[in-house]
């Protein structure tokens, strides 16, 4: 018999943290299109930004990888390529180098916003609880790779807390399986629904403005002043060969 408190924190606090991340983010595009941006300080430092953007976005996206494919994909299916024992060596060596990069990379621009004053003092509440959250969610993150997968041996998140999240976009949710799960889990998927909450408020919405269109976008003809002709270049003197 699943108590009330693990019904509600596991069968009714995902649907509201979802709602509110929706929502917000829909309104949140329609009433502040202008606040919708990262705010960039690269102007004020370059350096560290340089070091610690691309440790943190790399680190974090193998991060989500991790996550998607632990969370999304049923443990049938990522059998049919591999031993258990071999997915869990695979899942402790590279979600360790992600979330160590990921939590390397926030240090470096958490640094970087304490020691460069134009950089500290665009900081704003938001921003500051979107930092504990993310160092937070990281940090135990990490420590269930390494402690519950690597010291105390592997715990088979497939079994409980994969079905708890598929089931939840299902509408068909099954909190038994969160409340069962070791404690340091419960607590970072209750700091991810805090994140997630957050989410619309915060800089954080920068992250689905991402350019990816910039991949599949046409090429750019440039044209000269007369328009009679395409390019740049100047055309040669002299009798062309047809």
């Amino acid at each position: 018999m699943i108590s009330p408190i693990d019904a509600m924190l596991w069968g009714v606090l995902p649907y509201v943290v979802l709602v509110v991340f929706v929502g917000g983010t829909v309104w949140r595009y329609r009433y502040d299109k202008f606040g919708w941006t990262s705010r960039s300080s690269q102007l004020h430092e370059s350096r560290l930004l340089r070091v610690g953007s691309p440790l943190f976005h790399y680190g974090l996206l193998l991060v989500v990888g991790g996550h998607v494919l632990g969370l999304l994909v049923p443990k049938a299916l990522t059998e049919l390529f591999g031993t258990e024992a071999n997915y869990h060596v695979v899942s402790l060596l590279v979600g360790t180098l992600a979330g160590c990069g990921a939590l390397a990379g926030l240090a470096v621009l958490l640094w970087r916003r304490l020691r460069t004053t134009a950089v500290r003092r665009a900081t704003s509440r938001g921003d500051q609880l979107t930092h504990v959250l993310l160092v937070a969610v990281i940090s135990l993150g990490l420590w269930t790779t390494v402690v519950d997968n690597g010291v105390r041996g592997p715990y088979d998140y497939r079994e409980t807390i994969g079905p708890w999240f598929r089931d939840i976009f299902l509408l068909h949710p099954h909190p038994e399986l969160m409340a069962g799960a070791p404690l340091d889990y419960r607590l970072h998927a209750l700091l991810a629904l805090a994140l997630f909450a957050l989410w619309p408020f915060s800089r954080l919405v920068h992250a689905f403005s991402a350019p990816v269109h910039y991949l599949f976008r046409p090429y750019v003809v440039y044209r000269s002043r007369s328009g009679d002709r395409v390019g740049t270049r100047r055309e040669p003197r002299g009798w062309q060969r047809l």
